[in-house]
């Protein structure tokens, strides 16, 4: 498989921003500056995240996405509030070429299935922010499974009556900028939405985000072996 450089920036109240795990937000600057910039040196490909809409219950990017497409011609993945096919419908037309889904994926992961009949699975990509948990981190688990309406094969760890091998861990993905955890299993959620219809997953990882201490091998090596 040819190797593409594909940078992915969060995006707050349409600018740029940089943290550490998810919080501790900075501005960095200008999404259509920085996107020209990562299209001058080479960059394969692009993703915006705009990492607060969901949470703040805010409308998507159309106008960053307009005003990139007309400066930028590699490919763009935009994500971010995201909540109907008309949003999508949007988007696509505004100029990016593919949208990535979380938050609502969550809600009603049958928005998948429904989006990727619409559109196609070449444009629909669910992003998925794991964070990683011991298999005996189980306070509050059944409360999330509850609200979220997780299925056992789904779980993020085992029902009681299981005894988890000691050192076992597992990643909750989280939704909403990564402030709510669901109590479903990262692995096991890629496999879902790849069985409904995405076409790709964007995974980031919580735990290794902004520290500058490089990927985390072993969530990636975790998903992309299944």
């Amino acid at each position: 498989m040819a190797k593409r450089v594909i940078p992915c920036l969060d995006v707050h109240s349409g600018r740029v921003v940089k943290g550490v795990n998810f919080l501790q937000l900075r501005d960095a600057g200008d999404p259509v500056d920085i996107a020209a910039r990562y299209e001058q040196e080479g960059a394969d490909e692009l993703v915006f995240l705009d990492i607060t809409a969901s949470h703040e219950q805010r409308d998507i990017i159309q106008d960053v996405v307009e005003r990139t497409s007309e400066v930028c011609f590699m490919p763009l993945t935009v994500g971010g509030g995201i909540r109907t096919l008309e949003d999508i419908r949007v988007l696509l037309k505004a100029g990016c070429d593919k949208v990535s889904i979380n938050s609502s994926a969550v809600r009603d992961p049958e928005f998948i299935r429904q989006a990727a009949l619409r559109f196609g699975s070449q444009c629909i990509v669910v992003n998925i922010d794991p964070k990683r948990v011991s298999a005996r981190d189980t306070e509050g688990l059944e409360e999330r499974v509850a609200k979220f309406g997780v299925r056992d094969d789904l779980r993020v760890v085992p029902r009681a009556g299981r005894t988890p091998e000691e050192g076992e861990v597992y990643w909750d993905v989280h939704i909403n900028g990564g402030r709510i955890p669901t109590g479903l299993d990262a692995v096991a959620w890629a496999l879902e939405m790849e069985r409904l219809g995405a076409g790709e997953i964007v995974l980031t990882s919580m735990d290794a985000d902004g520290t500058k201490d490089g990927y985390d091998l072993e969530i990636t090596a975790a998903v992309s072996n299944v």
